[in-house]
Parts: C-alpha cells; structure tokens; sequence
C-alpha cells in the first residue's frame, strides 16, 4: 500500500530542535511516496484541541513528543501494551471511524538504541540510574527493568514526580525503585552501571543538565535520550573520562520506524546512510 498524499506531522513544544521531519522525509524519498511530514509547535494549552483539528484537517496520524506524552495517553480511545503500561505515547493513529490509537514506540526503541551503542549485557544484575519522571522516563523504567537491571534510582528536579513515578512502576517492575531528590545525585551515581538522561536537560535551547559524571564508576556507560546537539555537554564529559556514552539518535531512528509504517503504509529501514543524514544536519 503506497502513502502518497497521506498528511502526518510532530506535535511538541519547543518543536525546532525534532530531528523527525528531516527523518520521516529521507525515508518519504527513499521510497518514493509522495506524503508529508510536518512539525507543530503546540502548548500544553492548546494540545487537545489540536489534536482534535488535526484530525478533522485530514491527518492519518502523529508523533507526539515532550510536553505531551502524558497527555496524548489520556486523550486515546485505545492504547497499546506499552502506552497502557508507561501511561505514556509518543504515536497517536486516526482512524477512519474518528477513534484515536496511542502507542508507544519510545520501549523498543529504546531498547534498540541501548542494544547498538551500549549493548544488552551491561545491565543484567546491575544499578541504573535515570534522569527525570516524564514520559521518556516512564518508557526507560521499563527497558531497563526488561534489561535485568535489580535497581533503578530516579532523580528529577521535582522529587515528588519521582516518587510517584517510583510508586506507580513499583508493582509491574521486578527491579527495585528507589526515588531521590536531584541534590542526591553523587549518592545516586555511587556503584552504577548505567545512568540514563531521559530529561530534555543539555537540549539545544534548554537549560543544561548539570550534573557531573565524576561520581560514576569507571565502568558505567552513559546513555543520553537528548540527540540535538549530537554530543552534549553529557556525552562529551563521559567520553573525556573515558566512559562509554551514546546519544539518543538510535532510539529516535527506530522509535520512528512503526511511525512510519501507520502513516504511510510502508515499513524503512535504518541505515547508515540515514545515520549520516542526521548527523549531517546537527553539524550545521
């Protein structure tokens, strides 16, 4: 079934830095289809009305991302295993009898993502360690309780989100959840394995991250969900001392992937040469 003419789009709030529309039209051109891609700056204000006009306008379909994951969740008529589990979606689907389908694809992709920069076996047994209690965050608490991590601490600036983060993963994670203030973080960091940014921390145009890798041991690798700019202040400070670090490019490639299949009937691939196209346009 060929996508051409279909309309779908990225709503979040700041909506500049999505490498999403460059991604889904590569592969609108590699395939040769005919439809659009379009980023939409929303406000928390405004989403549900939107959502509800874009629909109407003739939309098949979009992706949702920070501040609205949460939000696009609530606003579904049916959500997948992975939405229904995180309380979170990142893919809103219009059908044809005017329902609207949430799913999360941010799990597998996450998952992908850790799998070919980090690898698999990293986290079985260990600490994690995850920045923030959005909607990417509820997506990794269970990625890396799928990984076999035995403890996953969670650090937000809101200590509160944190624990009800904690609280409400508690009983569908086997790992153990231990919540802490962000002033915890060396405490945190201390015998960790992995530390996760799921935060927009160290974004291009957002506040950065400040937290320093020095309290990580030598071992730890450091995955960081931001992707713009390419390397992060994160990033770079744990490849200075020598940690094994990634950004989040990966898991945005294959989050995107069953995107793309619903909107435009068509399954992409990830290859290097989407890599290098991304990575190209954050170099500019």
């Amino acid at each position: 079934m060929n996508g051409s003419g279909r309309l779908a789009g990225v709503v979040g709030f700041p909506i500049a830095h999505s490498l999403s529309p460059r991604l889904h039209r590569f592969w609108l051109e590699a395939l040769g289809i005919g439809g659009a891609y379009v980023p939409l700056a929303v406000t928390r204000e405004d989403f549900s009305r939107v959502i509800q006009g874009l629909r109407h306008a003739g939309f098949v379909g979009v992706n949702v991302t920070v501040p609205h994951k949460q939000a696009a969740h609530a606003l579904a008529h049916a959500v997948d295993d992975s939405a229904q589990k995180t309380g979170a979606a990142n893919l809103l689907i219009f059908e044809p009898d005017g329902t609207i389908h949430a799913r999360n694809t941010d799990v597998d992709g996450l998952c992908a993502g850790l799998r070919e920069e980090i690898g698999l076996d990293r986290l079985r047994g260990q600490v994690a360690v995850l920045l923030g209690a959005g909607g990417a965050a509820r997506a990794a608490v269970l990625v890396l309780d799928r990984l076999g991590a035995r403890e996953i601490r969670i650090l937000n600036r809101d200590a509160a989100r944190a624990t009800t983060l904690a609280a409400e993963f508690g009983a569908q994670v086997g790992a153990k959840l231990i919540p802490l203030s962000w002033e915890e973080w060396n405490t945190a960091a201390s015998g960790a394995a992995l530390l996760v940014n799921a935060t927009n921390g160290g974004m291009a145009g957002s506040r950065p991250l400040d937290v320093s890798v020095d309290p990580l041991p030598p071992e730890a690798a450091v995955f960081d969900l931001v992707y713009n700019p390419l390397e992060t202040e994160l990033v770079k400070d744990a490849r200075r001392r020598g940690l094994l670090a990634a950004n989040g490019l990966g898991m945005l490639m294959h989050q995107a992937i069953p995107a793309f299949e619903a909107f435009f009937g068509m399954t992409p691939k990830v290859t290097p040469a989407l890599r290098a196209h991304l990575e190209a346009a954050l170099r500019i």
